[in-house]
């Protein structure tokens, strides 16, 4: 990994992380056979919409960890420490300008775009968005702007959010479900040591949730494989997540007129997402 100064959009200086890595088939075909898929990826081939989530780790010795599993704020040198223990995947935008290949060497640019902290009516909270760049054989391949929400544990008293209902009006539905091995090996393929994905104990004693939590990423990425399914290839992709989805939850994925949602079994939506294809 390397480091180098760099202007934000406004002007400031800013820290940009380099990281290099080669796109392993392996790993992406890997991913394929997790999610049920057939293992179509090999040397060369164009990796699907997402899968750059795979790549790029930054393995950190466990005494540099934090005690959710994540590399701890002081140590990662990009993300700032706003004083708030609970970090959640809260949305992302994407924009895809050629497809990554698998098989060859590619670079990842990462800077803090925003960062702040708030009071919101659950307490404090720290908003941060990070924009990462990946480039493959000189060129642009995407853009992505990351938001991540940083908050205190949760308190007995304190009252729950109430989740937004999902839209009951969709053209295309698709039950899919999320076990704990699922998740696991969406972590590990992730390199991704978040606790609350894969430590029971953890999510429910130490963060209140009432099981595993799915990864945001991870239904993400069934939204942008369903809607390249529908859609041909895509040159833009939002999502927004709205309330976690636990492990023994089945779920449904929506789709309508380009819009897409996850819908729990209680009705309530876990995401919303948006989807535009390349133009012909």
């Amino acid at each position: 990994m390397t480091y180098e100064e760099t202007k934000s959009p406004a002007g400031s200086a800013a820290q940009v992380h380099s990281l290099h890595d080669m796109l392993d088939p392996a790993r992406g075909a890997a991913l394929q056979v997790a999610l049920g898929l057939p293992p179509s990826i090999a040397q060369g081939a164009e990796l699907p919409p997402f899968f750059h989530q795979l790549y790029f780790w930054t393995p950190l010795p466990p005494e540099a960890l934090g005690r959710d599993g994540h590399p701890g704020l002081s140590k990662t040198g990009l993300i700032p420490d706003l004083g708030l223990p609970r970090r959640m995947w809260a949305g992302g935008r994407l924009r895809f300008e050629r497809p990554l290949r698998a098989g060859m060497s590619a670079e990842k640019r990462s800077v803090v775009e925003s960062s702040e902290r708030k009071l919101g009516r659950s307490g404090p909270l720290g908003f941060v968005t990070l924009r990462h760049e990946i480039w493959q054989q000189g060129a642009l391949s995407l853009s992505e702007w990351h938001d991540l929400v940083y908050r205190e544990d949760p308190t007995p008293a304190a009252p729950k959010p109430v989740p937004p209902r999902a839209p009951l009006d969709e053209e295309v539905a698709r039950q899919v479900s999320f076990s704990s091995t699922l998740l696991f090996r969406y972590s590990a393929l992730t390199f991704n040591g978040h606790r609350i994905h894969y430590d029971l104990d953890y999510a429910r004693d130490t963060e209140g949730y009432a099981g595993l939590v799915v990864h945001g990423p991870l239904l993400a990425q069934q939204l942008m494989l369903l809607a390249e399914e529908l859609l041909g290839p895509l040159a833009e992709f939002s999502f927004r997540a709205t309330s976690p989805l636990m492990h023994f939850e089945e779920a449904t994925l929506c789709y309508r007129d380009g819009a897409l949602w996850v819908r729990a079994p209680d009705g309530r939506q876990c995401m919303q997402a948006q989807a535009v294809p390349k133009a012909e």
